[in-house]
């Protein structure tokens, strides 16, 4: 036994549970007072930063400066561990909301606080219903002007890098938006798939330039995708994927 996991095991775990709890429960009562779902935003952001804090992970960011906080943005970001989530809720200067599957919106407690927060759900092997969801995606940007995040490789992954899926693609330029690659390193080291602790380490978050998409087509939506697989892999320190995947 290892002396990183006997430390998660009788300390830092049960404080992350504790403090996840603790967090949950203001989201829960904020949910019910602002239904805009920005106080949950808000209350994420701490618990993210907390946690990170609390598992010994320190962030560095670079770009953040890129993102203005007038703007909205389709936000696009690797993904290669659960603590993707964390880092980017705690450290992207902006209120947005994510893509999660769909079976999660059914989990107690995780499914609870993703609807009540105004998270949108992914439909895997529903094409119509995934496109649905890009529309509300597209009217939540449009109507709310907040920003939405999309792990487009449809996963985690703990290979190399997986073909983007055109979805981000797609729903920047239906809403008309910029797009912004964000590449993020050391996750998967501090949380490997599998793994029951998260172990102390340094994560990066990297945001590249909005790539705007006035003037675009949906058409243009595989070219869009290709470019952003290429600038999240760069930032990433990643292979971008051979092949692109439509969907």
């Amino acid at each position: 036994m290892s002396a990183g996991y006997l430390r998660a095991l009788v300390i830092t775990d049960p404080i992350i549970i504790v403090w996840t709890m603790v967090m949950w429960l203001a989201s829960m009562v904020a949910s019910f007072i602002d239904g805009t779902g920005r106080a949950q935003h808000r209350i994420a952001g701490i618990w993210s930063r907390g946690l990170l804090r609390i598992a010994g992970v320190k962030v560095k960011f670079e770009g953040i400066e890129k993102l203005d906080p007038a703007q909205s943005y389709v936000l696009v970001a690797n993904h290669r561990s659960f603590m993707d989530t964390p880092v980017a809720l705690g450290h992207i200067p902006l209120e947005f909301r994510f893509f999660a599957k769909h079976g999660l919106f059914h989990v107690p407690f995780i499914g609870w606080y993703l609807r009540r927060a105004g998270h949108l759900p992914v439909y895997r092997g529903d094409p119509r219903a995934s496109v649905k969801t890009l529309v509300d995606g597209a009217r939540l940007i449009r109507e709310r002007s907040i920003s939405v995040l999309l792990f487009p490789e449809g996963g985690r992954t703990d290979g190399p890098m997986r073909s983007f899926k055109e979805g981000a693609a797609y729903l920047a330029i239906k809403a008309g938006v910029p797009v912004v690659p964000v590449g993020i390193i050391g996750t998967r080291e501090i949380l490997p798939m599998g793994s029951s602790y998260v172990r102390r380490g340094p994560v990066s978050l990297c945001v590249g330039d909005p790539i705007p998409t006035a003037g675009m087509k949906l058409h243009d939506r595989a070219e869009l995708n290709r470019r952003l697989e290429i600038e999240v892999a760069r930032l990433a320190g990643l292979a971008p994927a051979e092949t692109p995947v439509r969907a």
